[in-house]
């Protein structure tokens, strides 16, 4: 054999050996995603569901994807622009208050009206299930939802004024984070003020605010026992949030890096959000107990009367939900009213 002929093979085993390099190499690249979220990186949400799952992916994918977390003190934690940061590809994933910006998801906002679920655990269920089986339409378009869920019912908190029947809520100037909420209060006579969670601090200082409607973790989380005194607990609400993905994004992901995020979310992470909004409202139940707070609870008979004075508002939203494009508003009321009764006996 030559040696010229021998060169050509030798280089070529060297060709054909750099492109098994190469194709290894790009087999390896790492797969970079970003989450945001609004909430402080003390939060619970941060500390116990975000950052743990995002671990989690790294670790089943053996560190193929590298996951960045941005809260709620970076450029990409202002609380209204979650949503649209996603669905642009801005960030990968978000986690965001459904109520904000407003409108964007009127069908999910049915687990809001009044008095509808008092548990995250049973709320949550109920907002999967809906989901799962079509009855929230194309409000999730563009997005990969890996999680929905709601908090356990929330609370009048005020400064100077304690509430303890209907009447003690006219005039009051309250923070508000939902249009059902808004509704809610301003048919209670009540004013609400809407606010991101971040801002109430200050305004509860200034007087400019009477209260605000919040659960106790983020009564918690934005240090309000501070400047709160009263907490009236109505078990009247709850509020909806949501954890999903840009959808061309999971698109672009090989299949098994696809099948390590959906096994971390859907049913498996819903079913965890009764045990973690139970143990993130301890922290500020407890801080307000401690300053030797006064903890106001409703009577059923009271309850009852918010609840009468309420029919003609849930009804009024139901109307406007049809209006604004949701399929059969009332009928999908009545399902999530028996989801809520389902999942509770259940619990």
């Amino acid at each position: 054999m030559s040696h010229r002929l021998l060169r050509r093979l030798a280089l070529g085993a060297v060709a054909l050996a750099g492109l098994g390099l190469g194709a290894n190499a790009v087999a390896q690249e790492t797969i970079e995603l970003k989450i945001s979220h609004y909430l402080p990186p003390s939060h619970g949400i941060h500390t116990d569901f975000i950052e743990p799952w995002a671990r989690a992916l790294e670790k089943r994918t053996d560190g193929r994807v590298k996951v960045t977390i941005h809260p709620g003190n970076t450029s990409f934690g202002n609380i209204t622009r979650q949503l649209d940061q996603v669905r642009a590809g801005v960030v990968d994933i978000a986690h965001g208050l459904s109520g904000l910006p407003r409108g964007r998801f009127p069908a999910t906002s049915v687990i809001e009206l009044p008095f509808m679920v008092e548990k995250a655990d049973t709320a949550s269920r109920v907002l999967w299930e809906l989901y799962r089986n079509g009855r929230f339409g194309d409000e999730y378009r563009g997005l990969k939802v890996l999680a929905l869920h709601a908090h356990n019912a929330g609370l009048v908190h005020t400064t100077d004024t304690p509430v303890r029947s209907l009447e003690d809520l006219e005039g009051l100037r309250l923070r508000t984070p939902s249009p059902a909420v808004s509704q809610m209060l301003d048919y209670l006579d009540a004013s609400p003020v809407g606010m991101p969670p971040s801002e109430v601090y200050e305004n509860l200082q200034k007087g400019t605010l009477d209260g605000t409607v919040f659960t106790w973790d983020a009564v918690g989380a934005f240090r309000l026992n501070e400047v709160l005194q009263y907490h009236t607990d109505a078990r009247a609400y709850t509020v909806s949030f949501y954890f999903a993905m840009n959808q061309r994004k999971y698109d672009s992901l090989p299949a098994d890096v696809q099948q390590a995020i959906d096994e971390l979310s859907g049913e498996t992470l819903v079913a965890r959000f009764g045990d973690w909004w139970d143990k993130w409202d301890r922290a500020g139940r407890k801080d307000a107990k401690e300053r030797g707070h006064e903890f106001i609870s409703v009577s059923d008979e009271e309850r009852a009367r918010w609840r009468e004075q309420l029919q003609p508002m849930i009804e009024a939203r139901l109307q406007e939900l049809e209006a604004s494009g949701v399929d059969d508003a009332e009928a999908l009321y009545r399902r999530a009213r028996e989801l809520v009764r389902e999942y509770s006996d259940q619990g």
